[in-house]
């Protein structure tokens, strides 16, 4: 695993945990061009998976997991992200599979990043 990716995976991370109380148990990351490719696993509180047990709850922790991060992200990237990639981001798109409790979130930058180490388990 490259130094740069498990940085990044750190920074993701963090802020989940701070913004939702529990950050992924794995996550999975790759750079392609001018974008980061993270599979996040195991995100979902337990209530987060109680709340989810109905249509409505459902759809509530949904927009929770998706929209919020977006919000904040639409604010400003995490402190030191840009610094770490070397290059400007620009936008975050990210959904969420409650039923599987995996995410995935691509961030775009403004122009190719560089990295010479390349993939990421996530495994720690």
């Amino acid at each position: 695993m490259s130094k740069k990716i498990h940085a990044f995976n750190d920074i993701i991370r963090k802020l989940r945990k701070d913004l939702f109380g529990k950050g992924p148990e794995r996550i999975h990351t790759v750079i392609v061009d001018n974008m980061i490719i993270s599979t996040l696993y195991g995100n979902l509180t337990p209530t987060e998976k109680f709340i989810a047990g109905t249509p409505e709850g459902k759809e509530m922790v949904h927009t929770a997991r998706t929209r919020m991060i977006q919000q904040v992200y639409e604010k400003a990237p995490p402190e030191g992200m840009e610094e770490l990639v070397g290059a400007k981001f620009v936008r975050l798109f990210s959904d969420i599979k409650l039923e599987d409790d995996i995410a995935v979130s691509v961030f775009l930058f403004d122009r190719p990043i560089e990295d010479k180490g390349g993939r990421d388990d996530g495994t720690r």
